[in-house]
C-alpha cells in the first residue's frame, strides 16, 4: 500500500498567530513559521484528500495548499476553531457532489446547531454545503485505510485524535488515557498539542508533550496548536532530537 502524506494547514491556537491586538515579539516576527492559522491538517493517500477539521481559515488554507478536492472531513471536536470553515466546502461540492463528514455524536449535534441552514429543512435560496454526516463510534475504513479514533481529554471534554497507519494526530488535549497510549507507541509520525510552556487546564504544554514523546517513542514528532508564547526557531533549539514545532505548510511523508 502506498504511503500517506500529512500537510499542516494550520498550527495555531483558536486566536491564531499573529493574535489580534497583540504586539508581542512572536506576533511581530518576520519568520513565516511564526504565522499560524487555526488548527487543521490534510491527509493524502490512495489518491484521496481527507481533511481533519475545517477551521475558520479553511478557505485560505485550501488555496495555499492548492487543494483541488476534499473527499472527506474528520472532526476532532466541536469548538469554533475546528468547525467554522465548513461553509467553504461549497466549491468542492460543485465539482464532486456530497462530502462525508465524520464526527462523534456531540460534534454532530453542535454542527447542526451552528449550521441550521445546512442541516435544516428550510427552503434553500442559495448554495449550501452538501454534506453527509457519518457518526464515529469506533474504527472505520475510509478509502482503503483503517481510521482509528482516539478519545482523549480536553479539560473536561472528550475529543478525538486519529491514527491512520503509522501516523497519529492529536490536537487539543490535556491528558491521554493509557488505553490510547497503547495505540501510539512506536509510530513513524506523532503530532501532539503543545500550546505553550505555562500550564493550561485544557491543553498539553511543551514539557508534557516532550515527556509523551519519550514515553511513546515515535520515529519523529511534531507539535501543533501553538500559541504566540513560542517562537519557532528559538523553541526548536531546545527540543530533543526528532521533535520539532510544526509550521503552516509543512508536509511529512509517512511510509507503511
Amino acid at each position: 500500500m502506498a504511503g500517506l502524506r500529512l500537510t499542516f494547514l494550520g498550527t495555531g491556537t483558536s486566536m491564531g498567530v499573529p493574535t489580534l491586538g497583540c504586539d508581542c515579539r512572536v506576533c511581530r516576527s518576520p519568520d513565516p513559521r511564526d504565522h499560524r492559522l487555526r488548527p487543521s491538517v490534510l491527509l493524502e493517500y490512495n489518491g484521496h484528500a481527507v481533511v481533519i477539521d475545517t477551521s475558520p481559515d479553511f478557505r485560505q488554507q485550501a488555496l495555499r495548499a492548492g487543494l483541488k478536492r476534499v473527499d472527506a472531513v474528520l472532526y476532532t471536536h466541536s469548538h469554533a476553531d475546528h468547525i467554522l470553515g465548513l461553509d467553504d466546502l461549497r466549491p468542492f461540492n460543485l465539482k464532486q457532489g456530497d462530502i462525508p463528514l465524520y464526527a462523534n455524536r456531540a460534534t454532530q449535534e453542535m454542527l447542526r446547531r451552528a449550521f441550521p441552514y445546512v442541516f435544516g429543512q428550510a427552503t434553500r435560496h442559495s448554495s449550501v454545503p452538501n454534506v453527509d454526516l457519518q457518526e464515529i463510534n469506533g474504527p472505520f475504513e475510509l478509502f482503503g485505510r483503517r481510521i482509528l479514533p482516539l478519545p482523549v481529554a480536553h479539560g473536561e471534554m472528550e475529543v478525538l485524535g486519529f491514527r491512520v497507519g503509522r501516523a497519529a494526530y492529536l490536537t487539543d488535549f490535556s491528558a491521554i488515557p493509557d488505553a490510547v497510549k497503547k495505540e501510539l507507541r512506536g509510530l513513524d509520525l506523532l503530532v501532539l498539542d503543545a500550546l505553550r510552556d505555562r500550564p493550561h487546564p485544557n491543553h498539553s504544554t511543551v514539557e508534557n508533550s516532550v515527556a509523551l514523546v519519550r514515553e511513546l517513542a515515535p520515529r519523529r514528532a511534531y507539535f501543533t496548536h501553538i500559541a504566540h508564547d513560542l517562537a519557532h526557531e528559538e523553541t526548536n533549539r531546545r527540543l530533543p532530537a526528532g521533535v520539532e514545532l510544526a509550521y503552516d505548510g509543512l508536509a511529512a511523508e509517512v511510509e507503511d
